[in-house]
């Protein structure tokens, strides 16, 4: 059976609280794809990340050398602009070459990909994994494109939809490791350590108002066999990864399975290595005194904890109260963070503060208190702003109650405020988390430069310029308002967002509306099997 190229992209794009300079985290996604095609196959996978000063010639350079039959993307809602001038360039390079996309918003957002100025052939849906794999099997004549369950695919002026793909049970080893020798780009690190990505489960029972996990998959839970999980992370520790983010939905649902594979990781002598997490912080409090010290004996270095909101009022909004509240014989009442935040400092490690400020019915009070507690109790602030991502409950209310202010998603990145709320404006909003959390960061310095010395000296100074990019001595003299650098600081975030000097095939202005998310497409689009 011949073989196809294929090249796969991430965008360069970034989130403010993850800056290059100390964060450069690889695609899991793409690992993933390339271990589950078919192996007569060559599979290139570039994170762009890796290359923000030079995505041009990066992606000139991949063409040329690759000569792909199939790219394909991996995009978020506000790597949309980016995307669609990578693949107006890929295009103009390669014309015959087909395009493929998927990730949260193509899945989320198809139609925002079917207008023919931008040159997608085929939108995979969900899990990409399985429909991925079909779909080169079916473009290498194996099967009809018709038969590929979660696809989108264009045969002319129309965009045929096939059934979605059931959510997969990854428990039966139909979806293999990730291939990372795919990888033809170098250069992950986490403060100066290389690090990779690990999945050890997949998806969330929980039905949080703001996330995109449950309308990508639904409310589930699946686990990948510990004995997988110990070789992909011997795998990912082979080629030089020295930390490794578990980037499960929601690893704390199966807090016993949590246990035992972090006993399995210290038993395989794996503990050698920063892990990084993310989980609910009701779990870690209920089950803290035997979690934790598990944690602390595998490696366990950051904690992302859940915490949305201090406020239950926010909460019930969020629909994340139950995620957040401790029931039971001696736990404090109601929200359970500080009993998460107090066990995971007890045991050594460090809390990234997840919070969600600006949400609609809050008041200038309302976002201090958030900004407050993250400035007593956690290590590193993690605060966004509420984003109406297609598809998402979160939307709906935003929209039905006409908090939106801006619509053109390239700032759908969680630190810019596109949402006001009944009493603030959208900029308020923001410039009060922007000012609060510049000194939380500096903060975490010290921490930084115990564990990374060397790191921090060489590059503390560039650290420290980052976090207060927007700001010049006449601020820090008080001989300007903070609103000046702040100003600034918006217009630098702004620039950021180009990557690529080449034009944009179907502008901003004709991004899809978020009103419309799921609605009529540009296209016809007819239901295929």
């Amino acid at each position: 059976m011949s073989g196809m190229r294929i090249l796969l992209l991430s965008m360069p794009d970034s989130f403010e609280h993850t800056p290059v300079l100390a964060i450069r985290m690889p695609n899991g996604a793409l690992a993933s794809l390339a271990g589950n095609v078919d192996p007569q196959h060559h599979v290139a996978v570039a994170d762009l990340v890796l290359a923000q000063d030079s995505v041009r010639q990066t992606v000139e350079r991949l063409v040329r050398d690759e000569r792909p039959d199939l790219v394909g993307l991996s995009v978020m809602t506000f790597q949309r602009a980016t995307a669609r001038r990578i693949i107006a360039l890929i295009r103009s390079m390669a014309p015959a070459t087909r395009v493929v996309v998927g990730g949260y918003d193509p899945s989320l957002a198809p139609d925002a990909w079917t207008h023919p100025a931008i040159g997608v052939d085929f939108i995979v849906r969900g899990e990409g994994d399985l429909t991925f794999r079909d779909l080169v099997r079916a473009l290498n004549g194996e099967m009809a494109l018709s038969a590929v369950s979660g696809l989108w695919y264009r045969a002319g002026s129309t965009f045929h939809c096939t059934p979605p793909r059931p959510v997969m049970a990854i428990e039966d080893g139909a979806v293999r490791p990730p291939n990372r020798a795919a990888r033809v780009l170098s250069g992950y690190t986490m403060m100066g350590r290389g690090v990779d990505v690990v999945e050890t489960s997949r998806g969330c029972t929980y039905d949080c108002s703001f996330c995109s996990i449950i309308e990508m998959r639904g409310r589930n839970f699946h686990r990948f066999p510990i004995p997988r999980v110990l070789d992909d992370i011997r795998d990912a520790r082979v080629r030089g990864a020295r930390a490794i983010f578990f980037v499960d939905d929601n690893i704390t649902i199966d807090v016993p399975r949590f246990e035992a594979l972090c006993r399995a990781i210290v038993d395989a002598g794996l503990n050698d290595v920063d892990y990084i997490v993310q989980g609910m912080t009701a779990p870690i409090a209920s089950h803290g005194a035997t979690l934790a010290p598990l944690m602390q004996q595998a490696g366990f270095r950051y904690v992302f904890l859940g915490i949305e909101n201090v406020l239950d009022e926010d909460l019930v909004f969020l629909k994340a109260r139950a995620k957040n509240s401790r029931h039971g014989e001696g736990s404090r009442k109601g929200n359970a963070t500080l009993d998460a935040i107090d066990v995971l400092h007890r045991h050594g490690m460090l809390v990234v503060g997840g919070l969600i400020v600006g949400n609609p019915d809050d008041t200038r009070e309302a976002v201090a208190a958030n900004l407050s507690f993250a400035r007593a109790h956690v290590d590193w602030p993690y605060i966004q702003h509420p984003t109406p991502y297609p598809g998402t409950p979160m939307t709906r209310e935003f929209r039905d109650r006409d908090l939106i202010v801006r619509r053109g998603v390239d700032e759908y990145d969680g630190t810019t405020a596109v949402t006001r709320s009944a009493h603030l404006d959208a900029e308020e909003i923001e410039f009060m988390r922007w000012r609060a959390e510049r000194w939380m960061k500096v903060r975490h310095m010290a921490a930084a430069f115990r564990h990374d010395p060397l790191f921090v000296l060489r590059n503390g100074r560039r650290m420290f310029a980052h976090t207060f990019r927007g700001s010049t001595w006449r601020t820090a003299a008080g001989l300007e308002s903070e609103r000046m650098a702040f100003s600034r600081y918006r217009a630098i975030r702004h620039r950021e967002r180009d990557y690529l000097d080449w034009p944009d095939p179907h502008p901003p202005s004709s991004d899809l509306d978020v009103r419309d998310a799921g609605g009529a497409s540009h296209l016809a689009v007819l239901r295929a099997g």
